[in-house]
């Protein structure tokens, strides 16, 4: 039995979008290494969410949603800065802040280094100019007591001592599940500062931004929440013979199975989905949590509520683990955006992290900085068919250039790979070397330079003379 509740409220009927200026308050929740497609909002059968999913069902889903920084310091700053690289004069919660709102961060919204920051309780790279108050939420991570395991090193212990921890080179593959009711866990933590900051501040306008580090390695949890999860029922990604041998060599992961002790153990990789599904259910109840309480107090109606992930995550895709690289179970994250009078829906429209600024920024009635280098995301709020950008571009070893139909990488290097995602979603068959398709990857090209130029950003990886 899993000790997730699912808190909800009575969905509003849909209506016409009310007015920006009836939003008073934000609510931002944001995961740690969560792929979009093991929610259940996004269609997966086995891992329960039913809190995001209830979410889901009442704002509109965002199908087409990608970070640009793949792993978590440059994909946090790019959303809080609302720029595609580097930093601007102002940040969203220091938006707030300045413009009367009590501005707070619970958990990890800039980057944190997890586990070393979550056991320690401190700041990171936090940026202090972005609340009024910030709150750490410290935790044991690996060291938690319970059964714990280093998967790709096939160990499996109850002991305390010699637990793989901060900057130790098998920490990607520990899982800790023990007996308790995750009170003592960094993101339960979170939650109950979140609920208490909700009632104290529930009669002035705020922004309040909640960091949960699950799915995140270690992946720690109480043990109901592994239950429902059998590794042994547990299905591996598809693989292909010579899969690799077209990615070129910046596009390749870091973490490979058949270069990291994990590929011996194919049944190991198997409890790495069982406790990456259980990590996830645990970091969604601590957002059910939240979403009660903030319908417990009556908000719902003048609060926006978003939440995402600073990027995907590979287990096993290409033989791929962790992140870092520009494949689209990395680039894709999962986005969802309540707020009321605006329809409940999901959206095909291709949107970027560096787009949440401008949108609460507009939802609130914010004048958008003129530094932000996002689009506001509330004509898709209003109409989920609407367009607002045609591609979303991701950095890392180069640059990731998605639009409805192809994916496009270009490389420091010069190297690079094209998938057609009509025809390919799986990414097994790089293109980039079709004849047919030359003035295809020109177009992507153009297209690419021309956005990196509008961004102050000077292009790489191919020979711009003459153009």
């Amino acid at each position: 039995m899993i000790a997730a509740v699912l808190f909800f409220g009575i969905v509003p009927t849909a209506c016409v979008a009310n007015e920006a200026t009836q939003i008073r308050n934000v609510l931002f929740i944001i995961a740690d290494d969560l792929r979009a497609n093991v929610l259940g909002c996004y269609g997966d059968a086995i891992c329960k969410t039913p809190n995001l999913d209830a979410l889901a069902s009442r704002g509109m889903l965002f199908n087409r949603a990608y970070c640009q920084g793949t792993s978590c310091a440059p994909s946090r700053q790019s959303m809080m800065f609302s720029r595609y690289q580097g930093v601007g004069p102002v940040n969203l919660g220091q938006h707030f802040r300045e413009n009367g709102w009590y501005s707070a961060r619970v958990g990890k919204i800039y980057h944190m280094r997890v586990p070393g920051d979550i056991i320690a309780g401190t700041n990171g790279l936090d940026v202090a100019s972005s609340w009024t108050e910030r709150f750490n939420s410290p935790g044991l991570e690996a060291h938690t007591p319970g059964d714990y395991a280093c998967l790709n090193l096939n160990e499996f212990t109850d002991s305390l001592e010699n637990r793989q921890s901060t900057k130790m080179p098998h920490r990607m593959f520990v899982s800790v599940q023990y007996d308790g009711d995750g009170s003592d866990q960094a993101d339960y933590k979170s939650a109950s500062k979140a609920i208490e900051l909700l009632r104290e501040h529930a009669d002035e306008r705020f922004f309040l931004a909640v960091g949960l580090v699950r799915p995140h390695y270690p992946m720690v949890a109480p043990r109901q929440f592994f239950e429902p999860y059998p590794w042994q029922q547990m299905l591996l990604p598809p693989q292909q013979t010579g899969d690799l041998d077209d990615i070129p060599r910046l596009g390749l992961a870091s973490t490979i199975s058949s270069k990291n002790p994990i590929g011996k153990y194919p049944d190991n990789q198997k409890r790495m989905w069982s406790a990456y599904y259980a990590a996830v259910t645990f970091m969604d109840a601590q957002v059910g949590r939240i979403l009660h309480e903030l319908d417990q107090l009556g908000l719902r109606e003048t609060t926006a509520v978003v939440f995402t992930s600073d990027h995907g995550y590979h287990l096993g895709d290409h033989q791929f683990w962790q992140k870092s690289n520009l494949h689209e179970q990395v680039l894709r994250v999962p986005l969802i955006v309540s707020a009321h009078g605006y329809p409940a829906g999901k959206s095909d429209s291709m949107v970027e992290l560096v787009d949440l600024f401008p949108t609460l920024s507009d939802l609130t009635g914010l004048e958008v900085p003129a530094s932000v280098q996002g689009k506001s995301l509330v004509p898709v709020l209003r109409d989920p068919s609407t367009v607002v950008k045609k591609h979303a571009i991701s950095f890392h070893q180069g640059y990731s250039l998605r639009n409805d139909r192809w994916h496009y990488m270009r490389y420091r290097d010069g190297s690079r790979e094209l998938y057609d995602m009509n025809t390919d979603p799986g990414e097994f068959d790089n293109r980039a070397s079709d004849p047919l398709l030359v003035e295809t990857i020109s177009d992507l090209d153009r297209n690419l330079d021309r956005s990196l130029l509008e961004f102050g950003i000077q292009p790489s990886g191919r020979d711009l003379k003459g153009e």
